[in-house]
This record gives structure tokens, C-alpha cells and sequence, in this order.
């Protein structure tokens, strides 16, 4: 038969769409021509499937071959299509059965040898297969990843020949089992922070309800030391929301499928542009809100960063996606990350140091804080000082510190007790289940009242603190917001940076 369809999957986003790839061989001078909006990748697959039909002991028919790449309004990229398009080739020269195609899926880029190389969206495509039924044929070092998908059918194929002999029954390739993986990951241990008591309890309340948090401090006092903890503290991912972040992370990098439960965490330098941040591109891929999703997304020096770059942050962070946007197309990506900043109070770093003198005008300090909008700092609901350590603490071995595992069992506890009563962490609490979730006394509500007002808190402040006092009330196993939860939760959203 001159003409066969073989199934493969292209990228979009997060989404693996159906793509029909369809091969005629017609008499006529010798051609390879592939159509369907292909790009530079995609066409120089010619090359790449001739020599692996022929280094893999088959004939490539000296014929007109046209390759039409379905829906034809679809940008094609990457080599995602070479052995799909191979085996359309063998398939309408007669050197292949056409009706075990139509039981699969193809994805795979070749080697000049024949080998098959791995592709990213592995995950999606093998989401997006297990509906339809069809088993999923991809490279071997990229099924690992996909077999993760659940009720997903996926065949590890080496290269074209050992693939083509299990097509026609000679020698049947089993389907990829699933990898087992551990939840313990290896994380920074908390236990390395000396002192610093106060900052210790706001990452703990940041872990337990998903806050977002604000180090700022003197330079060395151990901001970014504290901020690469977090992850270590955080409660293992779900099943699903690891697969996501698996998927999310394969679209850009190779990634090992026994991170399958490690929380991300991303820290971008602060000469990275929106775009970097965002995600974006001809074909848009995520940026690091994205690839933080899950995990945390940590931004040293926060007043080094572009203003741009951080008004970037504000949709997310309420959301918990960001979509990009194109001429042609609009690509959706998950970003319900956990921000944790970091900054000194001033260009040189020592404003409001006890022991060492600020060099900077007051018209460089404002300039320097001016760079962080009123509106991104509201939506951070913990901000918290670090201060310099005494040299005799520093050199404490500090054999005495609560390493992570303690406090992430207190933290896992209070995030069980979040799940059993609203569903999710208190940060993500709708507004109109906040105040039946934390519902507070006669004389609470009128002593928060009298706070908002003497601090002119906005509407979202407000809210965000009532959150933050749910989390301490949760920490502590109690019912219901107390007083004192309160005065915890208003003294971290009302420290300030020194003048």
C-alpha cells in the first residue's frame, strides 16, 4: 500500500495534541518533501530517517515521498517526528504491517545509526495516549518518564530495527513498568542554621501554609542559608502534583524520573529578564514561576532585579498560573509557587546595623527601595529580620539546632489538618470560606479591626494575615484563632525595613 497513517503527539504547553502523520509514495523523480507548518528541525528529518531506514538494513524506496504532518495548522517542532515518519515510509513501501500502527503511538528522534534519542514531553504525550487507548512507542531513556503517567501503556524502543521486529511479531518488546520512588528526598538540613530563632519560626510558618516570605537583613547573616532550607521542611508532593512537576521540568531539561517527589527550587540571579522568569519564546516555553511550581522560587537580592521582572510576579502569585501569549496561540502554564525573598535594607547593607555604619544617602536608600512596588511587597505575608549573629555563636558547632525532619513532622501535621478542613494549604483559603474558616471571637475580631486600621492594612493584608494567624493556630493544634495568633501574624506583616 502507497500510503499509511502513523499516530505521534506534538508539544503545546502542557498538552500533548494528536498529530496524524500521513506518507504517499507516488511515482515521479526521487523527492522527500514534508508538509504541515514543519519547522527547520522537522524538515531536516529527511536526512536523519534516511540514513537510519538504511543503516537499519532496510530499503528506502528511490520514489516521490510526501510526508503531510496533520492538522496542518499545527507548528510541528523538534525531532519528536523522526521515527514516526520512518515508519510511515516503511509502511507504504510494504517493508512494515500497517495494522499494528494503528494500535500505537511514535515518538522519538533517530540517530544516524538507527538508535532512538529521547524527547521531551514524554509525560503529556503518555497522558494523552492512555485515552485513546493506543500503547506509546518512545525512545528507551524516555520511558521511564512516560510509564510514570497512570493506566499508561508504554514500549521502550532502542532503535528502528528492534522496533520494527516487535511490530511484526518477531521479538516482542514488554511494556515499560512504572519505577518505584521513594518520598525521602535529600535536602539541605536546617539543622546547619546557627540561631536566628525568629527567622526559623517564620520558615516554619511559611511551610506549614504555603506563605510567601521576605528575608531582609544585613549582608551574611544567613538569608540565602535560611531560604535553601525551605524545601527540606516542605511535606512530600502528591502523586499528581509530581507527575506535574516531572512534566513541567522535562519540557526544558533531561530530568531522572527518582526526583519524581522533589520539591523544585529555583533560584534565578537577578540580571535575568522577564522573559527568563515568565516563559515565553516563538514557541513558549515556562520560565522559572513555572518550573518553581510546587516548590519554591527563591530571589536573592530582590532590589537587584529589573521593576519589570518583579511586576511579573503579581498575577501569579494570586493565581497560581501564568498565560503566555502570541500572535498565533496562547500557552497556559502552572505557577503556584512559594516565593522567598531576600534583601539588604540598603545599597551598601548596613543600614540599622548596630555595629557597622551606612554609606548611603538617604536618596539612594529611597531609590533602592523603590524598586519594589507596594504591591508585590502586600503579597508577601511574612517579612522578616535577620539579624548579625555574635562571633562566639557563629563558632558554636551548634550541635544543638532542630534539624529538619523535627520540624517537618510539625509541619506535615498541620498541613494533614488543613486538608481535612478546607481542602487546601491556608495561603490558597477562597475568600469566601475565610472568615467561616477562621472564624474569630467578639473580642479578636475587635482587636484586629483596631490593628488594620492603625497599620492601614489593605483589603488583601488584612485577609493574608488572617491566613497567617490560621497557620500559627494550626501549629499550635488549636480550634480557633487566639489573640495571641494574632499579634504573631500582625508583628510579621508589620516589620519594616530600618530608616
Amino acid at each position: 500500500m502507497e500510503l499509511s497513517v502513523v499516530f505521534s503527539r506534538a508539544v503545546a504547553g502542557m498538552d500533548a495534541p494528536m498529530v496524524r502523520v500521513e506518507t504517499h509514495l507516488s511515482n515521479g523523480l526521487p523527492a522527500f518533501n514534508i508538509v504541515g507548518l514543519p519547522e527547520t528541525a522537522v524538515r531536516e528529518s529527511k536526512d536523519r530517517v534516511r540514513c537510519a531506514i538504511l543503516n537499519s538494513h532496510f530499503t528506502f524506496p528511490d520514489r516521490r515521498i510526501t510526508v503531510n504532518l496533520a492538522p496542518a495548522d499545527l507548528p510541528k517542532e523538534g525531532g519528536r517526528f523522526d521515527l514516526p515518519i520512518a515508519l510511515g515510509i516503511l509502511a507504504s513501501s510494504g517493508q512494515l504491517p500497517q495494522d499494528q500502527l494503528q494500535q500505537h503511538e511514535f515518538l522519538g528522534e533517530l540517530a544516524l545509526d538507527g538508535s532512538l534519542r529521547a524527547v521531551p514531553g514524554a509525560i503529556p504525550a503518555a497522558l494523552a495516549a492512555s485515552h485513546t487507548g493506543r500503547q506509546l512507542v518512545v525512545p528507551a531513556d524516555s520511558a521511564p518518564l512516560a510509564a510514570l503517567a497512570p493506566d499508561s501503556r508504554v514500549i521502550a524502543a532502542p532503535d528502528l530495527l528492534t522496533l520494527c521486529a516487535h511490530l511484526n511479531g518477531n521479538c516482542r518488546i514488554p511494556p515499560s513498568a512504572p519505577k518505584l520512588c521513594s518520598t525521602d528526598c535529600t535536602y539541605p538540613d536546617l539543622r546547619d542554621v546557627t540561631g536566628q530563632q525568629g527567622a526559623r519560626r517564620a520558615l516554619e510558618i511559611a511551610a506549614s501554609g504555603y506563605h510567601n516570605l521576605l528575608f531582609f537583613g544585613p549582608p551574611g547573616t544567613g538569608k540565602t542559608l535560611l531560604a535553601s532550607r525551605l524545601p527540606g521542611i516542605l511535606p512530600a508532593p502528591g502523586q499528581q502534583e509530581a507527575l506535574t512537576l516531572l512534566a513541567l521540568r522535562n519540557l526544558i531539561e533531561p530530568v531522572d524520573p527518582g526526583d519524581y517527589f522533589r520539591r523544585p527550587f529555583r533560584a534565578p540571579h537577578h540580571t535575568a529578564t522577564a522573559t527568563a522568569l515568565a516563559g515565553g519564546g516563538s514557541r513558549p516555553r515556562p520560565g522559572e514561576i513555572s518550573l518553581a511550581h510546587g516548590g519554591v522560587l527563591f530571589l536573592d537580592e530582590l532590589a537587584e532585579f529589573s521593576r519589570h521582572c518583579l511586576e511579573v510576579l503579581r498575577e501569579p502569585l494570586e493565581s497560581g498560573e501564568i498565560t503566555i501569549s502570541r500572535a498565533s496561540h496562547r500557552t497556559r502554564y502552572p505557577a503556584r509557587f512559594q516565593l522567598v525573598a531576600a534583601m539588604n535594607p540598603c545599597p551598601c547593607g548596613f543600614l540599622g546595623d548596630a555595629e557597622r555604619a551606612c554609606r548611603c544617602t538617604p536618596e539612594q536608600v529611597q531609590r533602592y527601595r523603590m524598586r519594589i512596588s507596594g504591591p508585590l511587597l502586600d503579597r508577601i505575608d511574612l517579612h522578616v529580620p535577620v539579624r548579625r549573629l555574635p562571633p562566639a555563636d557563629l563558632l558554636n558547632p551548634g550541635c544543638n539546632a532542630e534539624p529538619s525532619a523535627a520540624v517537618r513532622a510539625r509541619v506535615c501535621r498541620s498541613r494533614e489538618r488543613q486538608e481535612r478542613r478546607q481542602g487546601c494549604a491556608n495561603a490558597h483559603i477562597p475568600p469566601d470560606r475565610l472568615a467561616a474558616i477562621c472564624d474569630l471571637g467578639e473580642a479578636e475580631r475587635a482587636f484586629l479591626e483596631s490593628a488594620a486600621r492603625r497599620m492601614t492594612l489593605s483589603g488583601r493584608a488584612l485577609h493574608r494575615t488572617l491566613r497567617v494567624a490560621r497557620t500559627i493556630a494550626d501549629l499550635e493544634e488549636s480550634s480557633a484563632v487566639t489573640r495571641d495568633c494574632l499579634c504573631e501574624a500582625l508583628a510579621y506583616r508589620s516589620a519594616e525595613l530600618p530608616s
